[in-house]
Parts: structure tokens; C-alpha cells; sequence
């Protein structure tokens, strides 16, 4: 490394962000940035530690951190730029919110804090927009082989490149009015502003991708359409089926999925003319907020509702609290699962951990209060397992409950039941070498794996478009 001493003269710098009276008020992104000068000294922090784990076992797109690590703080930027993109077609997108299991695998997270490598692909992609170092890559000549890409989320857009750039003819089809699949009506723009999506489409575009919104793949299309049209169809349909709340009075006006009411917020930043109130509205100002469940879609549906203006935040998960801190269960390089806090939290919410949903109330068929109670972990005889604690039953105000306890799998109704394509018991799609149980037809990302991270579905999708390529030269 440049600077083989870095990490013992150069501390972790925490990112500075907007103050939250500002943020809340808006919709746009919240982090700021590092001086250059600073981001060089974070770089130089990369200890040259013989095996990256960093690489090896905790970055899924199998990004080569230490090498760019070292060349931004060498400066040398477009190099550090090329060196991303030959494993990460998207770094601006995984740079904002892929969660950093590469920080938590960094050798330095030992004893200490770890290297900022999330932060310096971010700033990495950014230079490369700024300096116009992303340009179309047109493939040399065409194959004159087609492939159908059913999903516009990050693993079809990552093999969409690819499988273009092999010189295959390539159409995504997407069922929403625009492409970007969850990264687009998923993730709050606070979070991810959509103009981050359009710039990497033009190119896309210009490299000659084409893109197909308004299709629903198994409605406009039909599967046999599809297999006589194309030579390889390739699944990468987002992991769409939520799980539900299974209690008295959750059909009830006021109970929506997390994702409904994302999708609606994203659409009116976007300049959609969707209603604030009235029939089909989902918006959480002047209520009392519930949040089922503690991951990320949970922490997004409290930043969106604080921002719509919320009379009051409540998330509750049925896990227990994590430990503040190491946690000796998940020791490194493991993801650690420890307590965490994000910038949504941070904003203005009640968090309470260890709560069962038993019932909500409902008058004149809208929902206005949740009832729950504790409950306790232990060890039995088929792993861990729940019960109640007696005495510990509360009931607090909700007249709007978003339901963010995550998803199951892939939706089967419509082309994967027209394909006929074997699933697991979970419900996700089974491969071999990214090939499904019917010929031709390839699968990747969530619609295999079930709902995960974007760095799996970006990394599933390159591996596919290979698989595919290989495929087609061959055949």
C-alpha cells in the first residue's frame, strides 16, 4: 500500500449529514461530503493485511477494495474508477445504500474501526460522473442472439450490461411506468435520488439496452410469446410477495404493505399527481404511525412517515433487542448482528423490541389502536422459540399500521407458473448455472435467492449474463 503506516496516523472520520431540521423538510439525499484531502487519509487506512477479507469475504460483488483503496489515496481517481467498474456495474447505487458487510469483514474492525470503504465507493462513483469517465460501451458487433430480461431491479440491469456488452441483443421489460424495479419505488429518495438511476440508463441506453416499462411479462406477454420471440429469458423479478399480518383487524382501512407506501411517496417526489388523502392514499400526516418490523424497509417507512408528518413513529419488532456493540454469536468477519440506529431513527421515533402483534381495533372499518404484548426468546428443543409474558399487554394509538415484516418470494401467479419453472420450498426459482428446469429460461437475483441485498443481485446478475453468454455461443 501507498501508506503502510495509514491506519495507525489516521483515525475513522464519521460522515457529517444535514442537520435534521433541514432533511426532514425535504426529500433529497442527506449525507455530505468529505474533503478530498480527507477522503485520501480515509484510504490510506487500508492496512495491507496480507488476505483482504474485506474482498474476500465480506463483499459480495467481489469488489477489489484494497486496490482502490490505495489509488485514491495515491489520487490516481480514473483509475480507481476503472478498477470498480470491472466488478460492480452500479457502485453509485451500492455506495448509498448497500449496508457495508465489506466494512464488518475489514481486518481493522477487529480492535477498531474499519476502513471506510463504502464511503470511497460512493465518492469513487461520483468522480467518475463528475470527470464524464462513464461512457457507453458498445460492444465490437452483434451475436444477432435476443434476450428477454423479465425485472429492471439491479440484478436485470446488471445483466442487461453485460449481456449487452457480450454483443447480444437485449430487452428488459418492466411492469412499472419506470425502470429501476425497487431501486426505483423501493428505497426513499432520501436515501437514493432517482437522477442517480437515470444517468447510468443513458448509458445504458446509448450502449443499446433497450427498455420496455408498462409490460407485465405473463399479462402482455405470455411465456410461450416470449420463448418463440427470444432465444433466452433470462427471471430477475424482485422478491414481490410480502409477508402478512395474520391478526384480528388487519383488513382494515389504514393497514398497508411498507411497499405500497413507499412506492406512492416515491411517485409523488417523482412528479406523480397521487393524492395526500381520500380514497387510496397512503400518507401518514397527523397519525399515529405503527411500523411492523425492524429491518431497513421498516427504518425507510419511518423516514418517509416523519417526513409526511407524522403525529407520532412507533417501530416494533418481535426480535429481541440486539447487543450495543461485539456480539460473540456473530464474531468477525461475520455480518455482526448488533444494535443499529439509523438516520431515520434518528429523526424522531419509539423503537420497542421482543412485541407480538395480538389484534388492532377498528371503528367505522378504519384502524385506530394496535394491541400487543412482550414476549421472551429461549433455546427449545427445535432452536429458538417465543412465548408470552404474562402481564406485559399494551395497547397504543395507530391509525395507520405499515406492514414491514419483509418477503417471502418471487410472485409465482402469472409467468413463472406459465414457464412451469421448479421452485424450493420457500418458493424461489431452483437454477443450475443460472439455468432454470426449462431450457433457455435463466433466473438470478431475488427471484433465486429471495429477498436480499442489492450487491447479491448485482453480483447473481453478472454471474447469469456469463452463464447465458456461454450458453448462446455454444448453442
Amino acid at each position: 500500500m501507498g501508506n503502510p503506516t495509514g491506519f495507525i496516523e489516521y483515525s475513522r472520520v464519521d460522515l457529517p449529514h444535514r442537520s435534521i431540521d433541514e432533511r426532514i423538510r425535504d426529500w433529497r439525499e442527506f449525507d455530505l461530503p468529505l474533503a478530498e484531502r480527507v477522503l485520501n487519509e480515509q484510504a490510506a487506512r487500508c492496512m495491507d493485511c496480507g488476505i483482504p477479507f474485506c474482498h474476500m469475504a465480506g463483499c459480495p460483488v467481489l469488489n477489489r477494495i484494497p486496490e482502490f483503496n490505495d489509488l485514491v489515496y495515491r489520487g490516481k481517481w480514473a483509475n480507481a474508477a476503472e478498477n470498480l467498474h470491472s466488478t460492480n456495474n452500479f457502485p453509485e447505487f451500492t455506495g448509498r445504500v448497500c449496508p457495508a458487510p465489506c466494512e464488518a469483514a475489514c481486518t481493522l474492525s477487529i480492535n477498531a474501526r474499519p476502513v471506510h470503504i463504502k464511503y470511497i465507493e460512493y465518492q469513487i462513483a461520483e468522480w467518475a460522473f463528475r470527470h464524464q469517465w462513464v461512457r457507453p460501451l458498445k460492444p465490437g458487433s452483434r451475436s444477432g442472439k435476443r434476450v428477454a430480461v423479465i425485472g429492471s431491479g439491479p440484478a436485470g440491469l446488471a445483466a442487461a450490461q453485460q449481456l449487452n456488452r457480450f454483443g447480444h441483443e437485449v430487452i428488459v421489460f418492466e411492469k412499472s411506468d419506470r425502470i429501476g424495479g425497487l431501486l426505483r419505488y423501493g428505497i426513499p429518495d432520501f436515501k437514493l435520488e432517482k437522477f442517480v438511476i437515470d444517468r447510468r440508463l443513458e448509458q445504458m441506453v446509448a450502449e443499446g439496452v433497450r427498455f420496455e416499462p408498462n409490460v407485465c411479462a405473463g399479462r402482455d406477454l405470455s411465456a410461450d410469446y416470449l420463448k418463440r420471440s427470444f432465444d433466452v429469458i433470462l427471471l430477475t423479478m424482485g422478491a414481490g410477495k410480502p409477508r402478512t399480518l395474520n391478526v384480528p383487524g388487519a383488513d382494515a382501512e389504514g393497514v398497508h404493505f411498507a411497499m405500497d407506501f413507499l412506492t406512492q411517496q416515491n411517485r409523488r417526489v417523482a412528479g406523480d399527481p397521487i393524492p395526500t388523502d381520500g380514497p387510496g392514499a397512503i400518507h401518514a400526516r397527523d397519525r399515529h404511525v405503527v411500523v411492523i418490523g425492524g429491518g431497513d424497509t421498516g427504518s425507510d417507512c419511518v423516514g418517509t412517515s416523519i417526513r409526511q408528518g407524522a403525529k407520532s413513529v412507533l417501530q416494533i419488532e418481535i426480535l429481541p433487542k440486539p447487543p450495543e456493540g461485539k456480539n460473540p454469536e456473530t464474531p468477525w468477519p461475520l455480518w455482526p448482528r448488533i444494535m443499529r440506529t439509523s438516520s431515520s431513527h434518528e429523526e424522531g421515533c419509539e423503537r420497542r423490541w421482543s412485541v407480538l402483534t395480538k389484534a388492532l381495533s377498528v371503528h367505522n372499518g378504519r384502524v385506530t389502536h394496535l394491541h400487543a404484548c412482550e414476549v421472551e426468546w429461549y433455546r427449545g428443543s427445535n432452536g429458538w422459540e417465543m412465548r408470552e409474558k404474562p402481564g406485559t399487554e399494551f395497547t397504543v394509538p395507530a391509525d395507520l399500521v405499515l406492514l414491514a415484516m419483509g418477503f417471502v418470494h418471487v410472485e409465482a401467479e402469472g409467468l413463472i407458473e406459465q414457464l412451469g419453472v421448479d421452485r424450493d420450498r420457500r418458493g424461489n426459482v431452483i437454477v443450475k448455472n443460472w439455468m432454470t428446469s426449462v431450457p433457455r429460461v435463466f433466473a438470478a437475483g431475488d427471484t433465486v435467492r429471495g429477498a436480499s441485498l442489492v450487491v447479491h443481485a448485482i453480483y447473481q446478475g453478472r454471474q447469469a449474463a456469463e452463464a447465458i453468454h456461454q450458453f448462446v455461443i455454444q448453442a
